[in-house]
């Protein structure tokens, strides 16, 4: 029997509800993950839409030789002095070789890791990892959609779709019903504003 693809998503106070449900749900819903959440001391966090999650482990308890994918949800706190010291924990997944995934501000989580070094990649804006003077500002991607490049996912917080779409796609899963997944999202848009 085949393990199921292991997942962890961290989170903290004021993560961003929407960008990081799309991929958790349909990776465990539709593709069989085992999606975990770990948050700084394994405490309670409430979102910024006030939805407060209970997650399954401690930031600090995530075992990489167990893991498949780390993704990095983004929020308000990655740029505050509230902000876990994650660093270490990122670098060493990529080291690894296991897919690291950033969006919104968690990207500045990948790039204060070195993640981002020498990989292309893209955030909410290239300002916002500029100021934290990182090496990779020259593969910069301004795009509004979710770039994967060597087993690094980035996006900006307003592309929670095309996100899922490169981390599966990085995974292995490019099937049908992802793109037919894909298309209901995007049939959205169709509609005349």
């Amino acid at each position: 029997m085949t393990r199921s693809t292991r997942s962890i998503t961290i989170l903290t106070d004021d993560f961003a509800d929407w960008e990081t449900a799309l991929i958790n749900s349909t990776a465990r819903a539709y593709y069989g993950f085992d999606t975990r959440f770990a948050s700084p001391n394994g405490s309670p966090v409430t979102s910024m839409g006030g939805m407060v999650v209970t997650p399954h482990l401690a930031i600090e308890a995530i075992q990489l030789d167990e893991l498949d994918l780390l993704i990095v949800c983004g929020g308000s706190i990655w740029q505050s002095e509230r902000a876990p010291d994650i660093a270490a924990l990122v670098a060493a997944a990529h080291e690894r070789n296991i897919v690291v995934a950033g969006i919104c501000d968690g990207t500045r989580v990948l790039a204060q890791a070195g993640v981002l070094d020498h990989v292309r990649h893209t955030s909410n804006s290239a300002q916002n990892l500029a100021q934290l003077n990182y090496a990779g500002a020259a593969h910069y991607q301004d795009v509004p959609y979710a770039v994967a490049d060597q087993r690094v996912v980035t996006a900006p917080g307003s592309a929670p779709v095309s996100f899922m779409a490169e981390i599966l796609r990085v995974m292995g899963i490019d099937d049908d019903n992802l793109k037919a997944y894909l298309a209901m999202h995007a049939a959205e848009h169709g509609k005349p504003a």
